[in-house]
C-alpha cells in the first residue's frame, strides 16, 4: 500500500528538530532509518501529517570514548556498528548483536538509535542495552535529560520519552577487559524478529562469576532485565544446577505473546535455551 499523504522536514541540527517537534502539534513522527515507521504507515496503521527526517543532522552520528564510557551517535547504522574496529574491541557484543538484526540491506540504514527508541518489543539492541545498563541522551525544548535503559521501556511501544523528545546518543559503559559476552538469538528465519533471545554479559575473578547482566528479548512488552537470574549467577562457578536455577528465575518474568512464533510456553522455553547458550559462551569467553 501507499502511505497516507504527509509533510516532510529534513532538519540539519538537534536544535531545529527539536523545534519542529514543539511547533508542529501532536500528529508528527521522527524517522531514522526507516524500517519501523515506514512500513505501518504503508499499512495505515500510522498516518502522521508530519514526518522529521533526522538524516541531515550530522550530530547524530558517530562513535567517541568519553572516559569510562562510549557514546554512539543515535543515527549511526547497524552496518557502521558491525564496521567499527573501536566497538568490536571495547564492547564486542554491539557488532555481534548487529550483526543478526534483519539483513545486509535494512543494516546499511537501519539506526541503533531508531532500534532502541522505537519501544518495539522485537527489536534486538534494547535487551542488550539493559544488560550492558546503558543510558540514553534525550533532547526536548527543555534541554537534555539521560534516561536508563533499564527504566525506559515502559509497554509495546511505549517507552520513557516525553512529547517533543528524541533520543540523541546511547552512552554505553565499557565492561571490564576479558569480561564474556554473548547474544544467542533464535529466529525463523534471516531477517525475522526473535522468537527469543539472551544476551549475557560477566566478568570472572578466581574461577567464579564476579559480575553478571542478562537480558531477554521478544518474551514480553518490554525487554527485560533478569536482574534475580543475573544474582544467582554471580558468586557460582556456572555449574549445572546454579545454571538450573537461574533459568528458572529468567523464564519466571516472561510474559510472551502466541503468535506465529510459536505458543507463548514455548516461547518462554526457547528463553530459557538461549539463555544457557549465552552463559555458556560468556563463560568460555571469560576464560573460566
Amino acid at each position: 500500500m501507499i502511505p497516507a499523504s504527509f509533510a516532510y522536514h529534513r532538519p540539519s541540527s538537534i536544535k531545529e528538530a527539536v523545534t519542529l517537534l514543539g511547533s508542529l502539534g501532536d500528529d508528527v513522527r521522527t524517522i531514522a532509518g526507516g524500517h519501523s515507521l515506514i512500513p505501518m504507515m504503508k499499512l495505515r496503521l500510522a498516518s502522521p501529517a508530519h514526518l522529521i527526517d533526522l538524516a541531515g543532522i550530522a550530530d547524530l552520528k558517530g562513535i567517541r570514548e568519553d572516559g569510562e564510557d562510549v557514546i554512539i551517535g543515535a543515527m549511526t547504522t547497524q552496518h557502521e556498528v558491525i564496521a567499527s574496529d573501536f566497538l568490536a574491541k571495547k564492547i564486542p557484543i554491539l557488532s555481534e548483536t548487529s550483526i543478526v538484526i534483519a539483513d545486509p540491506q535494512v543494516r546499511y540504514v537501519g539506526t541503533i538509535g531508531g532500534n532502541v527508541a522505537n519501544g518495539d518489543p522485537g527489536n534486538d539492541m534494547p535487551a542488550v542495552m539493559m544488560c550492558l545498563n546503558a543510558t540514553y541522551h534525550a533532547v526536548g525544548e527543555s534541554g537534555e535529560r539521560r534516561i536508563s535503559a533499564r527504566e525506559f521501556y515502559q509497554g509495546a511501544y511505549v517507552t520513557a520519552l516525553k512529547p517533543g523528545e528524541i533520543v540523541t546518543a546511547i552512552r554505553v559503559p565499557v565492561p571490564a577487559a576479558g569480561h564474556g559476552h554473548a547474544y544467542e538469538k533464535l529466529k525463523r528465519k534471516v531477517g525475522d524478529y526473535a522468537t527469543a533471545a539472551a544476551a549475557v554479559v560477566l566478568t570472572a575473578s578466581g574461577g567464579k562469576v564476579a559480575s553478571c547482566s542478562i537480558g531477554l528479548t521478544n518474551v514480553a512488552e518490554t525487554p527485560l532485565w533478569a536482574e534475580e537470574a543475573s544474582k544467582i549467577v554471580t558468586g557460582s562457578a556456572l555449574d549445572a544446577a546454579t545454571v538450573k536455577k537461574a533459568i528458572t528465575a529468567a523464564e519466571a518474568i516472561t510474559s510472551p505473546a502466541s503468535d506465529g512464533r510459536g505458543p507463548a510456553a514455548y516461547r518462554t522455553k526457547m528463553a530459557g535455551v538461549m539463555l544457557t547458550r549465552a552463559l555458556g559462551r560468556a563463560k568460555a569467553r571469560a576464560g573460566f
